[in-house]
């Protein structure tokens, strides 16, 4: 148990003193894909957030509106996914990669369970 609170005062210790640098270079995170085909190209912030759609004239030549539409939904979920491994990445210093994915995720469970499991009382 003292081995656990000191390894969570040492993550505690060094958010604290990166943390504002770290917030600051993820909140910056932009990712863009662009669809298999070529003609849709997206760009999401740090949160999945749409920030730019382009398409190119070409996607008027083929008028099928539900095959664009499941290409921008696609090219944005890839958009997002890029941006959240490069969150990730940059807070992986501080906080181990599956461990704050899991956070991203929501996943309460798994998050449970690595604290349970850490605590040395796994359930």
């Amino acid at each position: 148990m003292r081995a656990y609170a000191d390894e969570l005062r040492e993550m505690f210790n060094r958010l604290q003193d990166e943390g504002l640098e770290l917030h600051a270079q993820a909140k910056a995170v932009q990712a863009t894909e662009t669809s298999r085909d070529g003609l849709v190209s997206v760009t999401v912030g740090a949160r999945g957030e749409l920030v730019r759609l382009d398409l190119d004239p070409r996607i008027y030549r083929r008028p099928d509106a539900r095959a664009l539409a499941d290409t921008i939904a696609d090219t944005a979920r890839r958009a997002a996914e890029s941006a959240q491994r490069r969150v990730i990445e940059i807070f992986e210093r501080v906080i181990p990669a599956e461990q704050f994915k899991a956070h991203l995720d929501g996943d309460v469970e798994t998050v449970m369970a690595w604290l349970a499991n850490d605590m040395g009382g796994g359930r």
